[in-house]
């Protein structure tokens, strides 16, 4: 019998307004952190990690998922200090391996961990999704942010539409908007004014989309012998959205780019996570079938839809609809999973969680990261949960 994928639930700490009280009745039984108030780059020690695990296993949870140990901007741009962040980035590892966790997702995002245009998109039922809306991206590049090489990157006709939205606008529309596109620092709700994002991105003159890729396989042969040796498995996180914003490269959004990373450096502890929703944004991903082609390298799994609109747009729908085919989705792990039994592999039970929930019901009394509510994610669980069961009972 092929165990279930392991169904976790991903948690920001004792300031989460999520208790683990809470994630406790959604029937998860793992749980997704990182150490947020330990500031990019340097070590996380043994003390906090335990501290952190300690509060975990008294709620009856396993640490199941390190998401995420980030990536310092050195690194990615090839920075004077990239090897003292290495360095640090490999004690981070050792530690984490000395408290017994073994799964590191990560990602190489230049500034932002993910971009959205409206934190607070309201569906047609009355609930509350993300979404990016490209109008109003191309809005903010082109006219807030005023990046001078943005007018070469967009078509007339989507310079007029993005100036046509943004005199739609008022005031404080054109503020929550603001507010919005730069929210997406990695685990915190700080938002950065227009200038600081823009010297942030000011550090990434010069660097492309070829050098971005040399620099993350700079990272990669630095650290994945380490993690080798310490049993940890390292899985990058796609591209959200999968495609260049604000001049910025990206180098995880298509299925070469997947392909690019785990040849890298070849080995069990240089893997990916396998996002539905940053991946399932670009129509030409075909993501059963990268499953089926990669699916080895597969150590985390975050399960989500998105529906994408003809104008690049989409925003993030039920876990079980939307532009994606979650029954192909959940069949290809499930057949992975197969194929790991019968290689005698022990990490059959591949770590799984729901994604950027809607808000519903009480979930607006909350004040939670964007798409982390309970309840929402409690739905997109639980009817993941049954979808797994439903493809095993047809296929096994």
């Amino acid at each position: 019998m092929i165990p279930d994928l392991e169904q976790t639930f991903r948690w920001y700490g004792p300031n989460d307004a999520v208790t683990l009280q809470a994630v406790s009745h959604t029937g998860a039984t793992g749980i997704v952190n990182a150490l947020h108030h330990i500031p990019t780059g340097e070590v996380w020690s043994l003390d906090e990690i335990k501290k952190r695990k300690d509060i975990i296993e008294a709620a009856s949870f396993k640490w199941s998922v390190v998401e995420s140990v980030n990536v310092h901007d050195s690194i990615k741009t090839a920075g004077p200090e990239r090897d003292q962040h290495i360095k640090n980035y490999i004690e981070t590892l050792k530690n984490l391996s000395a408290a017994g966790i073994s799964v590191v997702c990560y990602n190489f995002m230049p500034v932002l961990d993910w971009t959205r245009s409206d934190i607070d998109y309201r569906l047609p039922n009355g609930a509350s999704a993300l979404r990016f809306h490209a109008p109003a991206w191309r809005a903010f590049d082109l006219y807030i942010l005023q990046r001078p090489e943005a007018a070469n990157e967009f078509t007339a006709e989507e310079q007029a539409d993005a100036k046509q939205y943004l005199d739609s606008l008022s005031a404080d529309e054109v503020t929550l908007l603001t507010n919005n596109m730069m929210a997406g620092l990695p685990g915190t709700k700080d938002v950065m004014t227009v200038e600081q994002f823009k010297d942030i991105i000011r550090r990434y003159d010069g660097v492309d989309a070829k050098t971005l890729k040399a620099n993350m396989a700079y990272f990669l042969q630095a650290i994945i012998p380490t993690a080798q040796e310490l049993g940890i498995k390292m899985c990058v996180h796609p591209d959200d959205p999968p495609f260049p914003i604000f001049g910025l490269p990206r180098i995880v959004s298509t299925e070469q780019d997947l392909n690019d990373v785990v040849n890298a450096i070849p080995s069990p502890s240089n893997g990916l996570t396998f996002c539905t929703g940053s991946l399932g944004a670009r129509g030409d991903n075909d993501l059963p079938g990268i499953v089926e082609r990669l699916g080895q390298h597969f150590h985390f799994l975050h399960l989500r839809n998105v529906k994408r609109e003809a104008d690049g747009s989409f925003y993030e729908d039920n876990h079980l609809e939307g532009s994606t085919d979650m029954y192909a989705v959940m069949k290809a792990p499930v057949l992975e999973q197969k194929k790991r039994k019968e290689a005698g592999r022990t990490d059959i039970a591949i770590p799984m969680r729901p994604d950027h929930g809607h808000k519903l019901l009480d979930d607006f009394n909350y004040d939670t990261f964007p798409g982390y509510s309970v309840i929402g994610r409690l739905k997109g669980l639980a009817e993941l949960r049954g979808l797994e069961l439903g493809v095993k009972r047809s296929i096994l």
